[in-house]
């Protein structure tokens, strides 16, 4: 069965070792790479001050593993990453843990498992 991995990265720089693990994730040729970024409105696209340098670091990144980057902005961050799995029939999702001390059952990951419980969701520390 074809993998449809799905990287979804932050406004830290450090999104590119979540991009390498989805391509460690590469099993055959059919297998798809994407990594998303969905924007909260108003919000930087990385740290950096310059939204065109961050969309640089990003598009270099992704192209490195030969990855599709699709950049957002949202009102509902969550629910569109989920819209976004969903209609790309993602079956495995990586993403960052919380830098919040959250309950498991109100993480972000957990929301996001709840909305998506066929897709296999890898977070990384």
């Amino acid at each position: 069965m074809e993998k449809k991995i799905l990287v979804c990265v932050t406004q830290q720089k450090t999104c590119e070792r979540l991009i390498l693990k989805g391509y460690e994730l590469i099993e055959k040729e059919a297998d798809q790479l994407t990594v998303l970024h969905v924007v909260k409105l108003g919000a930087r696209f990385l740290e950096y001050s310059s939204d065109a340098q961050a969309l640089e670091y990003l598009f270099e990144v992704s192209k490195e593993v030969g990855a599709e980057l699709t950049v957002k902005r949202s009102k509902h961050v969550l629910d569109d990453m989920a819209k976004y799995a969903k209609d790309e029939q993602v079956t495995h999702m990586i993403l960052g843990a919380s830098p919040s001390q959250q309950t498991q059952e109100k993480s972000f990951a957990a929301r996001l498992q709840g909305k998506l419980p066929e897709v296999n969701l890898i977070v990384m520390e």
